[in-house]
């Protein structure tokens, strides 16, 4: 039913209500597009949507681990982020072309002189990263003021030339630069490029700075170029492999090096086997000669005193002749000592080469030990072996086949406990 259908009466009560409504729907509206305003702010301000961004190119090998979107970080903080991701034409020597925007402030760090496009693995997935460092020196990649190209006789007609600054290096020849950008102008500046024959000069105002990028730095050139917006900056890559491709380099080290491992392993264990063996023998041997390690601790006491054996042996003519003998004796030794003195030098000069052939092989074993423990299966495949070995000697030993082959060396017999006889001197009273 339309409204003029009602009675004065109705339409005289609805109309506050519709304006009440009315009003609602106007503060609905206007919270409604104040929440929307304050949310593309808020995303605005945290993706940089009104900073100025400065675009730079790099190249890299593979794109693996890359994508557009991305981050740039600069220090940790996140710089920018990447833009475009493209291979390059057939016949360019490059593989592949990387666009990314640095946002303000961070452009401002990178100069011409020690920024390089770090690319480095960034987690454990394969993801990897654009980081640009900060500039050692030069020039400011990117210039925000206004560039003009002046005669000289305009730039001496200039209002306060102290405001301009040379967006170029001037050199008198290949080697010998004269002025460097970004030097203030001055009468003596323009006397010298007049001096140099130069008729035209370019010139930024830094008196006034722009929001936009005005000027580009030229590294071939050796100047600062009006921005177009497709003469963009390159830096110089810093590119690091990902990580897939460093493991599958480090598994083709170690499949190299396991066969020389277990060629090595083998005469370890005869090493093992023959010292083991050598030390049952040796005890065996110490046994066995102890009973006559007794009988010359008696014979040696008994030549000791007056008239022993031991005098008997050695009268005193004896031992005038041996003294002249142990005389002789110091001389042959100090002649000695002098060949030996001289063979210490050759040692010394051996000891050299013998230590460098160890550092190598010191070297080596560092490598091997680094594989082993890069796989950390190999050792325990490795003790498996060694387990399953011995199994198989304990049941060779066992088999009645070879039984005889594995039987114990038999026991040393005990030492006779029959004294020898004592020797007398014939001046021993005994005799009287």
């Amino acid at each position: 039913m339309a409204l003029h259908d009602l009675t004065p009466q109705l339409r005289t009560r609805l109309s506050p209500l519709e304006r009440l409504v009315g009003w609602f729907l106007l503060f609905a509206t206007l919270l409604l597009l104040t929440g929307f305003g304050y949310y593309l702010h808020h995303t605005a301000k945290r993706k940089g949507w009104f900073l100025t961004k400065a675009p730079f190119y790099t190249f890299t090998d593979t794109a693996v681990g890359l994508k557009v979107g991305d981050p740039v970080t600069f220090f940790g903080f996140a710089a920018g982020q990447i833009t475009v991701i493209d291979s390059m034409p057939p016949t360019a020597p490059e593989r592949v072309y990387v666009e990314f925007v640095v946002k303000d402030p961070y452009y401002g760090y990178i100069w011409t002189e020690g920024s390089l496009a770090r690319v480095a693995p960034a987690g454990f997935l394969g993801t990897r990263g654009v980081e640009v460092t900060k500039g050692q020196g030069g020039y400011p990649t990117y210039a925000f003021h206004p560039l003009r190209e002046v005669s000289l006789a305009e730039a001496r007609s200039l209002p306060t030339p102290t405001r301009w600054q040379l967006a170029a290096e001037i050199s008198e020849n290949s080697t010998n630069r004269s002025f460097k950008a970004l030097t203030p102008l001055s009468p003596a500046v323009l006397d010298r490029l007049t001096q140099l024959g130069l008729d035209r000069v370019r010139l930024l105002d830094t008196a006034e700075t722009r929001k936009g990028i005005t000027a580009v730095w030229n590294d071939t050139q050796f100047r600062y170029e009006e921005f177009t917006g497709q003469n963009r900056y390159f830096l110089m890559p810093d590119e690091m492999p990902a990580l897939s491709e460093r493991l599958e380099r480090m598994l083709v080290k170690v499949d190299k090096a396991l066969p020389k491992f277990l060629a090595l392993s083998t005469p370890l264990s005869e090493t093992a086997a023959n010292a083991t063996l050598l030390t049952s023998n040796l005890n065996y041997t110490l046994t066995a000669a102890q009973p006559a390690v007794s009988n010359v601790v008696f014979l040696t006491e008994q030549l000791r005193g007056r008239g022993q054996l031991g005098e008997w042996l050695l009268p005193t003519n004896l031992n005038a002749e041996l003294l002249v003998a142990l005389t002789n004796l110091s001389v042959l030794l100090n002649t000695s000592d002098r060949a030996i003195a001289s063979a210490d030098t050759n040692l010394a000069a051996s000891l050299q080469s013998l230590t460098k052939s160890l550092d190598e092989l010191g070297g080596i074993t560092g490598s091997l030990r680094a594989q082993v423990e890069a796989n950390t299966n190999l050792l325990s495949a490795i003790s498996q072996s060694v387990l399953n070995t011995d199994d198989l000697v304990q049941g060779l030993k066992r088999h009645w086949l070879l039984r005889s082959a594995f039987k114990k060396p038999a026991a040393p017999k005990k030492p006779s406990t029959n004294a020898p006889p004592v020797l007398r001197s014939p001046k021993d009273p005994y005799y009287r």
